[in-house]
This record gives C-alpha cells, structure tokens and sequence, in this order.
C-alpha cells in the first residue's frame, strides 16, 4: 500500500483518476494549483486507487493524504 501525500500547500485543480482505477508508475493522480503554477501528482508505484481524499477545489496542507494505492 502507498499513501501519496501533498508536498506543499495547494488548490486541487483537477482530479484526474477516480477510486478503483488502476494507474501505472508515473501516471498523473491531481494537479495542484499553487502561486499560479500547476503542479501534477504522479504515481510513486502501481497499482489500484483505494481511496481518493481530495476533491477540485479543496485546499490541501502539506502532509494532507492525498489517495492511496494498493
């Protein structure tokens, strides 16, 4: 199992994967939105979306949980 976490304070502009999708090492999970720059989240490892934590228009602290993948 893999939590992905935010790495900073951010909007989540765009949800892009949904819980039970299987994604792939690199595969885009959100984009952020911070300081006008969009940031992606990738998939560290392989895997199935167990959970999706985020929703567009949240915004997100460093450390938040993200989504994980088993």
């Amino acid at each position: 199992m893999a939590e992905v976490r935010a790495e900073l304070v951010a909007n989540v502009w765009k949800v892009v994967v949904t819980e039970g999708e299987t994604v792939e090492e690199g595969d885009t999970l959100v984009i952020l939105e911070s300081m006008k720059m969009e940031i992606p989240v990738i998939a560290e490892d392989p895997g199935v979306v167990t959970a999706l934590k985020v929703s567009e228009g949240q915004v997100i602290q460093e450390g938040d949980l993200i989504a994980v993948i088993e």
